[in-house]
């Protein structure tokens, strides 16, 4: 496998994957605001760049889900555009890594304030469905921010995928 082939993000996304995946980060993001050291934020900004990096390739959260949880307990499948899914765990990223770096500098009321906002966004993903990114996403390329031709699905619903409806 090339790093090519490494680093890439799927496109569709299995949103049952992704909803684990979200659930999996609450859990994390709780026990680093119950620890609150640097370590943990950093753990967790970390998966964050991995996923961003290459979806579930080389985070073991997003093979825990794709590879265990998804297919021998949820055994559902609903494609969904990969691209708003990246565009949220890079807004994961940001966020998880701004906790990191307040943690680094000994501000950890608001690394814990940050990743409060982690915890609000993943259970919203993970219990309900609902993708924030993915929201903020379709609000930018509505915009013209983002490029129609970064999701043409997500503007064509004739390229969608018929399990994603």
């Amino acid at each position: 496998m090339s790093v090519r082939e490494v680093l890439t993000f799927p496109n569709p996304v299995n949103d049952y994957a992704a909803r684990t995946t979200a659930g999996l980060v609450v859990v994390l993001a709780i026990i680093a605001v119950a620890v609150n050291e640097p370590i943990v934020y950093g753990l967790l900004a970390l998966g964050f760049a991995l996923r961003v990096a290459s979806g579930p390739t080389l985070s073991p959260f997003g093979q825990l889900s794709v590879k265990f949880i998804v297919p021998k307990i949820v055994r559902k499948e609903k494609l969904v555009p990969g691209p708003p899914k990246r565009f949220a765990q890079a807004i994961g990223l940001v966020v998880s890594g701004v906790a990191f770096v307040l943690s680094l500098f000994g501000f950890g009321l608001a690394a814990q304030l940050a990743t409060g906002i982690l915890i609000a966004a993943a259970t919203l993903e993970s219990v309900f469905g609902f993708c924030l990114g993915c929201t903020i996403f379709g609000f930018l390329q509505r915009e013209g921010i983002i490029p129609e031709s970064v999701c043409e699905a997500c503007n064509n619903i004739s390229l969608r995928n018929p399990a994603a409806v």
